[in-house]
């Protein structure tokens, strides 16, 4: 019998409870930072999640989810564009020269139509699709270690205000797609976060795992998930569209349980390359529809007294194709829940995201971390990071815009503290 993911492990446990060298990088000489706004070119509308690259580099971020975006590229790499892609558009190069200058530029990706002529063969049983993508991994994804740059973020709000924010650069040692036999290893290189929320709340929550848990959302690094050929039964597959993803034609098949079993399973889409029958993008949700299945996988610790509610869960992970593989790209975790106390009236809604960009990536020829300089399942990030928040503080590291100014919610927060 094989050892199953449980699926509150892509989030992280919860945690309910009654140190590091900040070396910072190099100065803004030695680097151009281009800020701005992704939409769509019709309706002008933000495009959240999009794909912000330096192709020949391997650099990147991603927007936002108010389609905002700084790209930071080292003025060393000598390069001249930079692209922007997003599922259902045309990919666009734009010159890095035009947009220097110290102001948050527009910019539009235009919506491309899929022409199903364009498609020779429309596959009818949509699970042999899957098992088709499923045998071509080893074909599709890097058969060599990498040495990932990532930035990391996580947030819990309690009804609509922030009580948490930690963030992290981080480098991730990743084995190859071929391998079955170890784990990937994240370092935190550079992290801060809000200030301490405990005099905020008789209730405080922290995320366990953090960016180490990120890198499990990797669906095809760790088909135990959803791609192990033996979950297969599990569920009903069906073909339901078909999108473009830079430029390149995808199958999108949708799952869903078809059986019930002890514990949860997820329901979502596969979007599948039609050329190279490669998973490029996943999005999923756990079903939390039988609540007491679903509690026992997010909760490691609360007091007896308190109920946990999952209301909504939601997963995403996006690869990008380089030189033939495809690697992965942005993940993004995100859970809503209620907590109450027994024999109380109120209770109260929390949301908690966390989200991981790999902003750079090359061959390892480094060997891997050592254990104990690595993050482990069982850390916090938040109690391993300083209270530190400054305008330059990432220097030349690439990260994700926050959805709002961090500096504006430490404000808030902080004002409520002095109330």
């Amino acid at each position: 019998m094989k050892t199953r993911t449980t699926p509150g492990i892509l989030l992280g446990l919860l945690a309910f409870f009654l140190m590091m060298n900040l070396g910072l990088a190099q100065t803004s000489e030695n680097f151009y930072t281009i800020t701005g706004v992704v939409k769509d070119a019709g309706n002008k509308r933000p495009i959240a999640f999009a794909s912000v690259f330096i192709d020949q580099a391997e650099v990147g971020t991603v927007t936002n989810s108010d389609g905002a975006f700084t790209l930071k590229i080292d003025k060393s790499l000598s390069a001249s564009n930079f692209t922007i892609s997003h599922l259902g558009y045309s990919t666009a190069r734009f010159s890095i020269s035009t947009y220097l200058r110290e102001e948050r530029h527009e910019f539009l990706l235009e919506p491309l139509a899929v022409l199903l002529q364009e498609v020779v063969i429309t596959p009818s049983d949509a699970r042999a699709l899957v098992e088709q993508a499923i045998a071509r991994i080893a074909t599709n994804y890097p058969d060599y270690s990498s040495r990932l740059t990532g930035f990391y973020r996580e947030t819990i709000k309690q009804r609509r205000d922030y009580i948490s924010i930690s963030e992290a650069v981080v480098e991730v040692d990743q084995i190859p797609y071929t391998h079955r036999s170890g784990t990937d290893r994240v370092k935190v290189i550079q992290g801060r976060k809000s200030g301490d929320v405990k005099r905020m709340d008789t209730l405080v929550v922290k995320l366990q795992g953090g960016p180490h848990v990120s890198m499990l959302i990797d669906i095809v690094k760790n088909p135990n998930i959803l791609l192990d050929k033996e979950y297969l039964n599990y569920y009903t597959y069906e073909l339901v569209d078909m999108v473009k993803i830079e430029d390149a034609t995808n199958y999108v098949v949708e799952f869903k349980p078809r059986v019930n079993l002890p514990y949860p399973l997820y329901y979502g889409k596969l979007y599948i390359s039609t050329e190279k029958l490669g998973i490029t993008q996943a999005e999923f949700s756990l079903d939390i529809s039988d609540k007491d299945k679903a509690v026992q996988n997010f909760v490691m610790r609360k007091p007896s007294r308190l109920r946990f509610t999952p209301t909504r869960t939601n997963y995403l992970v996006t690869y990008i194709e380089i030189d033939g593989k495809y690697h992965v790209n942005y993940v993004r975790n995100e859970l809503e829940f209620f907590a109450d106390w027994r024999a109380r009236i109120f209770r109260t809604s929390y949301a908690i995201m966390s989200e991981m960009a790999v902003t750079g990536r090359r061959p390892d020829g480094e060997g891997r971390f050592p254990i104990r300089e690595t993050f482990r399942p069982s850390n916090i990030l938040a109690d391993m990071v300083p209270v530190y928040f400054d305008e330059d503080f990432w220097g030349a590291y690439n990260v994700i815009e926050p959805d709002e100014s961090i500096e504006s919610a430490i404000q808030k927060f902080n004002s409520r503290l002095e109330r």
